[in-house]
This record gives structure tokens, sequence and C-alpha cells, in this order.
């Protein structure tokens, strides 16, 4: 991954929480790994935690940030978060899996948050 891409990543990935965390969730986890898997965002509110993939893009050429979140990468993170929740998992937590599709358009930053995009059987 270039140096481009993987700053852009990142700085959607701060937005992303920084949207989230204005709406009311809590910073459990940034890029928590599980090998060579990671999980971008780990956030919680209450009982309920949220696994967020995020997708930054700088237009739409090659589509919506959110359609870049296919099988194989629903796959990656059900796995993934399978390991943090037999790791870090609490009694009485209730789990699900988010999408964050941040456009970059110039000076304009629009945020599409897709709670329980997919569930644990669709990965």
């Amino acid at each position: 991954m270039s140096n481009a891409r993987q700053r852009l990543g990142l700085e959607g990935e701060r937005i992303a929480a920084r949207w989230l965390l204005r709406a009311g969730w809590a910073l459990v986890a940034h890029r928590w790994r599980s090998g060579h898997r990671d999980i971008d965002l780990v956030m919680r509110q209450g009982t309920l935690v949220a696994f967020v993939e995020v997708k930054a893009r700088r237009g739409t050429s090659f589509g919506s940030p959110l359609e870049a979140v296919h099988w194989r990468k629903r796959r990656e993170l059900v796995r993934s978060a399978q390991v943090w929740v037999d790791r870090c998992g609490a009694a009485g937590d209730r789990y699900r899996f988010d999408v964050v599709g941040v456009l970059l358009d110039g000076d304009r930053v629009r945020i599409r948050h897709v709670a329980d995009a997919f569930r644990l059987s669709d990965g």
C-alpha cells in the first residue's frame, strides 16, 4: 500500500472516530490487530460494541467508499472480531458490524455511517 493511501486511510479513520465520538460512542481501540488483520475502530456505547470498518475516498470515480467492503473484507472483519470477543469481550455485551464511508471531495467531507451493515453469517 502506498504512503498516500495509508495517509488517506488514517485520515478517514480519524474523521470517522471523531464523528462517532460526537455521536456518543467511546473509542475502545484504533487499528486493533489480530495477526495480519486489523479492525479499524472498536467503539462502545453501553453494552453495545461496534466493529467499524472505515473506507475513505477522494472521489467517487471508483465507486462509493461503502462499496469497497466486499464479502472478503467482511469475512476478515468477522474473524478478527471473533478474536477480539474471545480476548476482550465482556458478559452481556452485544456486537455488530458498522461501516463508515468518508468522502473527501476538495474542502468538503461527507460521512455515511451504516449501522449494523452486515451480520456474522454474512461474513
